[in-house]
């Protein structure tokens, strides 16, 4: 019903009903931080980290009903069968739009650990979302150009350090922890600039991923490559909001966890040699399946 409304009503609304939930979860998620960080005993803490959870997966939760009752999206979402709310996974997913995080929030919420993301350490100031992030237990990493370590040489692996020490309370807890692997949003600019081999895809990036192994080590067993396509082009998140993005179709596969993919990327030539090709081999197939994807698509009948 909703989604029929004239752009001029249906947009405001979203937008204020959205920000109303916004403001109705951080609420709930800053009382109970507060009481996270006051109280010292463990178990209290533990209990509630995991009611934090339940009140992310309702933000979640409620966004999803949102876009559903406003918007008239087809999805066609493949490979979900076998996931598991009490498992470990490392997410790994092409990069285009920011609408990627709500798809992957859509797809994976409640079927899975809540999801959370490598988050640059910056982003703890961003207004209401850093710090909600921050009581989530989002990992915010702190990576040090060469530039910097070539000035400052005793920096050299703290952003390693900083970052297990950040992933530890995650042995306690499921967990599943979103890489876009390629480091950035995908553009045809990007992609010429790169001379990207792949038709869809950004070259990936195997020292961001090897970080992420190396600060999650055996805490993790199995990984999920998703593949997203927009087969009407790259939305933003006003198109996502406004309806005009009418079909997502999402591909996911697990894959395990080889332990020679632990290591050190930075000081060991042939573990970085085994991480560059596995990573650049599952982006060779996720090039194909988008490929795949978006073929299907265009031989699908049209219709709304």
């Amino acid at each position: 019903m909703f989604a029929k409304l004239p752009g001029l009503i249906r947009i405001p609304l979203a937008l204020l009903l959205l920000a109303l939930n916004i403001l109705l979860h951080v609420t709930l998620l800053f009382a109970f931080t507060l009481v996270k960080v006051i109280v010292p005993l463990r178990v209290a803490r533990l209990a509630c980290s995991r009611v934090l959870v339940v009140i992310a997966e309702s933000w979640i939760g409620v966004n999803n009903i949102l876009f559903g009752v406003f918007t008239r999206i087809r999805w066609q979402v493949e490979g979900l069968d076998g996931l598991r709310r009490d498992g470990n996974y490392l997410v790994l997913s092409n990069h285009q739009s920011w609408v990627d995080i709500p798809v992957l929030q859509k797809v994976f919420n409640r079927r899975i650990p809540f999801l959370r993301f490598f988050l640059k350490s910056q982003l703890i100031w961003v207004p209401l979302l850093g710090p909600a992030w921050w009581a989530l237990d989002f990992p915010f990493m702190k990576r040090y150009s060469k530039e910097a370590l070539a000035r400052h040489p005793e920096l050299q692996g703290k952003d390693r350090e900083a970052t297990r020490r950040a992933c530890e309370k995650f042995r306690h807890m499921p967990v599943s922890v979103m890489n876009f692997v390629e480091g950035t949003r995908f553009t045809p600019a990007k992609h010429d600039a790169q001379s990207s081999p792949y038709r869809h895809l950004l070259r990936p990036k195997a020292g961001g991923l090897a970080f992420v192994f190396d600060a999650m080590g055996e805490a993790l067993h199995a990984a999920l490559d998703v593949t997203i396509v927009y087969p009407q082009g790259r939305p933003t998140m006003m198109d996502l909001i406004a309806g005009r993005v009418r079909d997502i179709r999402v591909h996911v596969r697990e894959l395990p966890i080889d332990a020679a993919l632990v290591g050190s990327y930075d000081e060991d030539t042939a573990f970085r040699g085994r991480v560059k090709l596995w990573v650049n081999t599952l982006w060779s197939e996720k090039d194909a399946q988008a490929e795949r994807m978006l073929m299907a698509a265009d031989a699908a009948p049209t219709g709304d």
